[in-house]
């Protein structure tokens, strides 16, 4: 069983926890606000976890990268699904994307093995 998903779970609640124990407002104020976005309202949480990821993607920053894959596959995008956003962000994003777009791959493959 590949690891990589437990052991990004594990250190982003650590480090969160931590983060989110100190005494900064800005900072609570900012991950309620991530929080919120991304509830249900006129866009569907999957249809918003999908944005997500194609913006993720556009910036290349695996990390958001491995939440919205996560996000996404929580609320029931298939593989296809997965493929033709990360198309879309590769896209718009260009070759220098094509890197993230292998390492997403190889993540949604651990949270399929991890489900």
């Amino acid at each position: 069983m590949d690891n990589s998903v437990q052991e990004f779970n594990e250190y982003r609640a650590k480090i969160n926890e931590k983060l989110l124990s100190e005494n900064n407002k800005l900072i609570k104020r900012f991950f309620n606000l991530d929080t919120n976005a991304y509830a249900e309202g006129a866009l569907d949480m999957k249809t918003k976890e999908l944005l997500g990821l194609v913006a993720s993607t556009v910036l290349r920053c695996d990390d958001c990268i491995k939440y919205h894959i996560e996000g996404a596959y929580k609320n029931g995008v298939t593989k296809e699904e997965f493929l033709e956003t990360m198309s879309i962000g590769t896209l718009v994003g260009g070759s220098i994307v094509i890197p993230h777009l292998r390492r997403a791959y190889e993540y949604w493959e651990a949270v399929e093995e991890n489900s």
